[in-house]
Order: structure tokens, then C-alpha cells, then sequence
């Protein structure tokens, strides 16, 4: 136990504020925040450079509660550091409208640095923090000025180290020795069914050392002694990331709710807090009780974060007094602007070099616009050949070249989503990933969770439809586009040609609030004639006419990616019939959202029959074709054959859409 009396009646006012909310929600997750008060103390009160009156301060160091149902933990704590929380805040833990959702959320409390919920994810998130440190780094301590110079934190549980995702980031964050991430597991051996003993028994030391981490051991969490020296232990070791194992007991101070599952998920009762409030010497029985001398103690951290934070300021006029241009530059990229005239180095295509994979011509645009926007850095799973992700002549993101802006993520689809989440949320950094369409089911938790933060991270997802053929219906997306476009906040963008994906790029760069999907082929695709159909800056606007029979239409074929090519063929075979034919572009179905009434009428005559297109499931195109309309669809797996034949046998094909569109017509 802590041995001085201010520390302890500071750490046990984490503890029973965590009571108390629980019980007055009559909900939540009391007994990590009791085990872990110790800890939480003396990373705040100590170790953590943070300041609670700035806590955007670039220089801060990161905290990640991957285990974010412990929520109270994290909130209590930043209450009584000194940030911008109330002790009103703290009673209407997870009420409508509170700062204190169930899980934390980036943005919408002070001190949160990651939404966290799905268990693993906050500790790829921190990985990913971390890397983003370490390239900053490379790039703007310059002259002996270590402008960019932090530690990331997290503290995981049982939940996230048996989560399939913690193995792909601690392994690649031991891969690249990630010396300045310092992670905690909360080992209280307590899950909700109850003893870890029942699903697990994996040695965590053992499992980290072959990562390439440095481990630590603190045997008593209440020891905190022993936490310093774990945290000392771990600062040394530079070249490794640190897991301190820290023994916990879940519920600490409860008589009867220690070490046993009811004090992980649910109140503990009020006769329990009493009795866990008199075993604590907790000096009153009323609900959320704070003693002043012990939020008195508190606050001092916000005195030390005021003096770490104007050390920083100080280091950084310095440093824009030696090198005007770069600390311009570090301002810019951490302020979240994007470069001048980044626009200007959108290539253009021409024949002779446009007719090619979408795939293709995004590794043409991202080498590109490289050159423009420094900050662009990702890779992709192990398939950089087949996503076409390199930015050629530079080097890789490794320990020995940490300004290395090319990524080899290993075939770690889970990880690599939210590791280029923890990218973005540092800041400085736009990530993209690549890999194929058919394993965004891998990344899906990471995408969704990019999407509720409004954070950008680009997705080069290749290899989109049955047209990639041989392979087969194992990496055959079918509804994966439906799947895609139904998360909130998720721009999903499919070009369908080199223009439209330099288009498509443009729009995922400008979308500064939020995900961008891109969704491009392994086969070739036409360069679309723009001289005989509408600009791809059309793209912009999510959907466009892109050929028009110069009349009003009596039909209308909507298209995206590969399949905006038999959208033309069957305008073609419909306009020998006499029958005038519009047809439009579908790049992203978002964009089109976002357009007026007025918009949507122009492009989609009201009361005209329309047909949609597309190799994927039809689910998502009902919306669009409206009752008098039809979608010619994939609801069905894949198969192992040339992409010709397949598209054959699956019906994608002109002569489908045309006798879909003389059937709605009789």
C-alpha cells in the first residue's frame, strides 16, 4: 500500500468515484478502475508529461486505455488532474449528452486520445501513436532541437491480449523497437465468466519476450515504489518496446467482490460500497465525495505540465529561429493544413498511358502528389506489388531509417487498420493502407472506428470484383462495396478509369473528416474519351452524366468502377433501338448523398426508369434505382476462372442491362 496518507486518500478517490458513478448509472465497470488507482496516480501524477490546460499540446506524451470499459478510470483521473471535466461530468457517467460515454471518445473529452471499444484495438492504436512519433521525429529534430520528442502509453487487460489484433501489433511494433511505447497489462486473471484459468493460459512474458519487448514485472500495483522503478526499467530501454505485467486484484477494497467476476461488469450495490468505503477508511458515506486536500494533490500536475509545456515552447522558438523553413513546416503538418498547390502535381492521362488498372493509375497519382505532400506515408499488407502502393526511391519505415515513408506491414490486415488510426490521431501524418477489397473484413473494426472519429486514413483496396478471376470466391469480394458503404461517416470512392482515380485521390486528400475507401481493379480499364463524355471531375459530386443521348432519357444506367464500360455498351446496343439512354457514373454513392435535391433531379430525371450495374451485391443500390428501377447484381459467391468467362457466367454483361431496361420500359 501506498505509504504516504495523501497519496493513498488520492488514489482511493479514483477508487470510489468509480464506485460511485457505476452505482448511479447502474451500469459500468467498477472493479479495473479500483485495482488500477494506483497506477493511474502515478503515471498522471509522475511519469505522464501532459498539461490538463492544453491537452492538444503537440509534445504531449499519448495515454491509450485500451481496455476502454474501465472508462472510469481514465475519467476520474482526468477530472482530478485538472482537465476540462466537472464532478457533475462524473455523475452523468454514461447519460445522454455527458462527457462520460461508457467508452472513451477522442473529441469529446478532454484527455481522451482514442475511442476505444473493441478490446486490442487501443493497442494497435498506440503502436500506431507511436510510429507517428518516431517519423516526426526523424524529420524535425534538427540542430539538437528535439521538438518532437514523446512517450506513448497504454494499459491493456486480459480482453485485448486474447484478441487476435494484439498479436499482430505487438509483433510489429517488436519488429520495428518502438523503444518509446510503454504498455501495462492489468493482470487480475478475471473475465466476465470469471477466472482467466477457464479459456487461457498463455505465459504473457514469455509471449512478449519472443515479440522483441522488454518486459517488466510489478508483483503488487499498490507498491508504489515498484511502479517507478518499472517505468525507470522501461525508459532505459530504447531500442525495445516495454510490457510491464503489473498483479492486480479486480475490485480492490471490496469485502466480498475482490478477485471474483461481479466486480468486473456490473454496480457493486450500495450496502458493498459501504462496506468497501469503511475498508478503505474512507472519511464519508455520501456519493462522490472528493476531499479537497486530495484534489489539492491532484491538481499539482497541472503545474508540472505548465513547466514541461513551456520548456517545449521555448525549445521550438529556438528551433524556428535556426530553421525558419522547418518549423513552418512541422506547424503546418501538425496543424492539420494541407501543402499549397498540392493539387498541381495531379497527373493527367492520355491514351498512351490510360489505359490501365485503376490500381495502376493510383500508384501513378500517389507517387505523384508524394512529392507534394510529405506526410502521405502507408504501405500495404505484403501485397505493395499488387496494390501498387510504393513511393519509389524511398526508403522503408524501419528502426534504422525512421523518415523511411514506405511501410511494410506484414500480412496484418487487423493490425494495419488501426495503426494507421493511431497515425492519424497523433497528427502530422496522413496514413493509407493497402491490401484487397475482399480482406476489408479484416480491418472492418478499424475502419468503423476511423469512421466514428473522423479521422483520415486512406484505404487502397485492389483487386475489387469477380474481374480479378482465378483466384477464385475465397478473395472474390461480393459484398464487400454493400458492406463499405453502409458505415457512417466512410467515403466510398470506385473510379472507373485513370481519370476518375486521380479524381478519386483528390477527393480522398480533401477528406479531411473522416475514412476514404478506394476500390480499384486488377484488370485494365479503358480510358474513358473525355472529348465525347463529361469531364472526371464529376467525380467530385459522387455521381455524373457521363453520356448522354442529347434527349430527355427514357431510361437511365448507373454504373461504378469496371462496370461503367457496359453501362456504355448497353447505351450503344439501346440507341439502335431508338431508345434514348443516359448514363451515369456512380464513383461514390457518399459524395451523391451530399448533393441537393436539385442535383439529384438533374442527373436522375424523376419518374425515369433506372438500371444499376455493378459485379457486387445489389443491396446497396436500391436506394438509387427506386421503385421503377432494377439492379443488375451479384447475390451469389464467385468462382475460379478468367474474368471474361466470369462475367459472363454472372450476367454482368450489355445484353443483361439492355433486356433489364426493355423490361422495365414494357
Amino acid at each position: 500500500m501506498a505509504n504516504d496518507n495523501i497519496e493513498l486518500l488520492a488514489i482511493n478517490t479514483v477508487r470510489t468515484l468509480a464506485m460511485d458513478a457505476v452505482q448511479a448509472a447502474e451500469s459500468g465497470h467498477p472493479g479495473t478502475p479500483m485495482a488500477l488507482a494506483p497506477l493511474a496516480y502515478a503515471l498522471y501524477h509522475r511519469h505522464i508529461k501532459h498539461n490538463p490546460a492544453d491537452p492538444a499540446w503537440p509534445d504531449r506524451d499519448r495515454f491509450v486505455l485500451s481496455a476502454g470499459h474501465a472508462s472510469m478510470l481514465l475519467y476520474a483521473t482526468l477530472y482530478l488532474a485538472g482537465y476540462d471535466l466537472t464532478i457533475e461530468d462524473i455523475k452523468q457517467f454514461r447519460q445522454w449528452g455527458s462527457k462520460t460515454p461508457g467508452h472513451p471518445e477522442v473529441g469529446h473529452t478532454a484527455g481522451v486520445e482514442t475511442t476505444t471499444g473493441p478490446l486490442g484495438q487501443g493497442i494497435a492504436n498506440a503502436v500506431g501513436m507511436a510510429v507517428a512519433e518516431r517519423s516526426l521525429a526523424a524529420t524535425f529534430n534538427l540542430g539538437g532541437h528535439n521538438i518532437v520528442d514523446h512517450t506513448t502509453w497504454f494499459i491493456a487487460g486480459d480482453g485485448d491480449l486474447m484478441e487476435g489484433i494484439s498479436h499482430e501489433a505487438a509483433s510489429f511494433a517488436g519488429h520495428q523497437k518502438l523503444g518509446k511505447l510503454i504498455g501495462f497489462f492489468d493482470d487480475n486473471r478475471i473475465t466476465i465468466d470469471g477466472s482467466t484459468d477457464l479459456s487461457c493460459s498463455d505465459d504473457v512474458a514469455a509471449r512478449f519476450t519472443a515479440y522483441g519487448w522488454h518486459v517488466g514485472q510489478i508483483a503488487d500495483v499498490n507498491d508504489l515504489a515498484s511502479i517507478d522503478a518499472a517505468v525507470a526499467a522501461a525508459r532505459a530501454e530504447t531500442t525495445r518496446p516495454s510490457l510491464i505485467i503489473t498483479r492486480t486484484h479486480i475490485g480492490f477494497g471490496s469485502p466480498n467482490r475482490v478477485d471474483t467476476a461481479k466486480a468486473h461488469g456490473e454496480p457493486l450495490g450500495a450496502d458493498e460500497i459501504a462496506l468497501t468505503k469503511k475498508a478503505l477508511g474512507w472519511p464519508s458515506t455520501e456519493p462522490f465525495h472528493v476531499p479537497a486536500v486530495a484534489l489539492e494533490h491532484w491538481r499539482t500536475a497541472r503545474d508540472r505540465g505548465a513547466v514541461a509545456q513551456e520548456a517545449w515552447r521555448r525549445q521550438l522558438i529556438a528551433f524556428a529561429q535556426t530553421a525558419p523553413d522547418e518549423a513552418k513546416e512541422f506547424g503546418r503538418r501538425i496543424h492539420g493544413d494541407l501543402p499549397a498547390g498540392w493539387e498541381s502535381s495531379l497527373p493527367t492521362f492520355e491514351s498512351a498511358n490510360g489505359n490501365v488498372a485503376s490500381r495502376a493509375a493510383s500508384g501513378v497519382v500517389i507517387n505523384a502528389i508524394a512529392t507534394k505532400i510529405p506526410e502521405l506515408i502507408g504501405g500495404s499488407a505484403d501485397l505493395s506489388g499488387s496494390n501498387l502502393t510504393t513511393v519509389k526511391g524511398a526508403p522503408a519505415f524501419s528502426a534504422a531509417t525512421p523518415g523511411g515513408r514506405n511501410f511494410n506491414f506484414g500480412i496484418r490486415e487487423h493490425a494495419m487498420g488501426a495503426v494507421m488510426n493511431g497515425m492519424a490521431l497523433h497528427g502530422g501524418i496522413i496514413p493509407y493502407g493497402g491490401t484487397f477489397l475482399v480482406f476489408a473484413d479484416y480491418m472492418r473494426p478499424a475502419i468503423r472506428l476511423a469512421a466514428l472519429m473522423g479521422r483520415q486514413a486512406i484505404y487502397v483496396f485492389t483487386h475489387d470484383s469477380i474481374g480479378l478471376g482465378e483466384d477464385g470466391p475465397t478473395h472474390q469480394p461480393i459484398e464487400h462495396l454493400t458492406a463499405l458503404r453502409c458505415i457512417p461517416n466512410l467515403l466510398v470512392l470506385r473510379p472507373a478509369d485513370a481519370a476518375e482515380t486521380t479524381e478519386a485521390w483528390r477527393a480522398a486528400i480533401k477528406n479531411r473528416t473522416g475514412p476514404t475507401a478506394l476500390v480499384l481493379t486488377r484488370q485494365k480499364l479503358a480510358l474513358l474519351d473525355r472529348a465525347r463524355f463529361a469531364p472526371a471531375t464529376g467525380v467530385a459530386r459522387g455521381a455524373y452524366t457521363l453520356s448522354d443521348s442529347g434527349v430527355q432519357p427514357r431510361v437511365v444506367l448507373l454504373a461504378s468502377g469496371s462496370e461503367v464500360q457496359v453501362a456504355l455498351d448497353a447505351q450503344a446496343t439501346l440507341a439502335t433501338e431508338g431508345i434514348a439512354t443516359r448514363v451515369v457514373s456512380v464513383p461514390s454513392h457518399e459524395l451523391f448523398a451530399r448533393q441537393n435535391a436539385a442535383y439529384h433531379d438533374e442527373v436522375l430525371p424523376p419518374g425515369v426508369p433506372r438500371v444499376a450495374v455493378e459485379a457486387a451485391h445489389p443491396m446497396s443500390w436500391y436506394q438509387l434505382v427506386g421503385g421503377r428501377g432494377a439492379v443488375v447484381g451479384i447475390d451469389r459467391f464467385g468462382a475460379s476462372a478468367p474474368s471474361q468467362k466470369l462475367y459472363e457466367e454472372y450476367g454482368i454483361t450489355p445484353a443483361r442491362v439492355v433486356a433489364t431496361a426493355r423490361a422495365l420500359l414494357s
